[in-house]
């Protein structure tokens, strides 16, 4: 099986290529419309839970802005969780969900500008610490994990978006290669971004939006070289 990074670049940068038996190169039309769930989780293939949070994490987890996927996605990435939670060996989205779709041009500019991020971590990646990934026990965790950032991803407040979606990439990449090591740092990123989320939730309800404003200005005014 392909390397995560190569399988979306070909069907999202590079008009799906492949190999086929004689050696020549297919190139089938790029797909046309805009990007469903059931494409996304025909794309998985047999990495399922590990491919979706990845993919639906990348938007949220990138540096650059992407209103209108941190809250859909972060509920499917939530109902996902659970099924990993309960023991499920296959992901499973309500019939209705699978048909909504998100605008293709801009799905591509995802992948464009995560990819790369994707081939640096596939370069330390191995199979390794294998029950972490594999055991129920660690898949509960992992689960866990998952499911809270999630829903903090789903928070409508500033700052809460960003570092849960990149522990839930993380730790869904370490799924994806059964790499324990690197689903144990996505989920130490996790838990640094519990602590983030509950401390802006407390300096939100405290000082409201206005002074929660504020205290966001002076930090980054605080943190300027």
């Amino acid at each position: 099986m392909a390397k995560l990074s190569v399988e979306l670049r070909r069907y999202f940068l590079d008009g799906a290529t492949e190999t086929v038996e004689d050696g020549a190169i297919a190139n089938p039309p790029t797909p046309e419309g805009d990007v469903t769930l059931d494409e996304m989780l025909n794309l998985a293939g047999e990495r399922t839970f590990g491919f979706l949070f990845v993919l639906l994490s990348l938007p949220s987890a990138l540096p650059i802005p992407a209103p209108g996927y941190s809250i859909p996605f972060g509920i499917v990435m939530a109902l996902l969780a659970v099924q990993l939670i309960t023991g499920a060996e296959q992901p499973w989205l309500p019939k209705n969900w699978g048909k909504k779709g998100f605008e293709r041009k801009k799905v591509c500019g995802f992948m464009e500008a995560g990819v790369p991020w994707l081939e640096r971590i596939e370069a330390v990646s191995r199979p390794r610490l294998l029950a972490v990934c594999t055991n129920p026990l660690g898949r509960l965790f992992i689960g866990l994990a998952i499911l809270l950032m999630s829903i903090s991803m789903m928070i409508p407040i500033p700052l809460t978006n960003t570092l849960p979606a990149i522990g839930i990439f993380v730790t869904g990449f370490g799924l994806v290669n059964d790499d324990g090591a690197i689903s144990l740092a996505g989920m130490t990123i996790c838990a640094i971004s519990a602590a983030a989320t509950s401390t802006i939730l407390y300096l939100f309800f405290t000082l409201g939006r206005e002074g929660m404003t504020q205290a966001v200005d002076a930090a980054k005014e605080w943190i300027k070289p």
